[in-house]
């Protein structure tokens, strides 16, 4: 039998789950694609060969933006590992792309890991 895991345990970024990212973005707008690219760059840093990532057009698909409740593009969500996590915006600030999805802590973490 497995012991639970803390609530604020994050463990994703440091084992071998598999990560399931979707970013919902508008047609091939430059914020857009600029999302889209430091997200792929952020995953190959931290989760090399253990994410997927699904790019969804709202304009195209707006019935599926509408029901992961998407109210501003581009966003980013985490749906695995749970909890789901969202992130707004082209995702250009690195750590705020991190610590929003879970990968790292922000320094005033508990275990002090940044």
């Amino acid at each position: 039998m497995s012991e639970p895991q803390p609530a604020n345990d994050w463990n994703g970024a440091y084992s071998d789950e598999q990560w399931d990212l979707c970013v919902y973005v508008t047609d091939s707008s430059p914020k857009g694609q600029r999302a889209i690219e430091n997200l792929r760059r952020a995953c190959e840093e931290h989760l090399a060969g253990r994410y997927q990532i699904e790019i969804v057009d709202v304009l195209k698909n707006p019935r599926r933006a509408a029901a992961d409740q998407i109210l501003a593009a581009p966003t980013v969500v985490r749906r695995l590992p749970k909890p789901i996590r969202k992130v707004v915006g082209d995702l250009s600030d690195s750590d705020r792309l991190l610590i929003g999805l879970e990968l790292r802590r922000s320094v005033s973490q508990p275990d002090g890991r940044a």
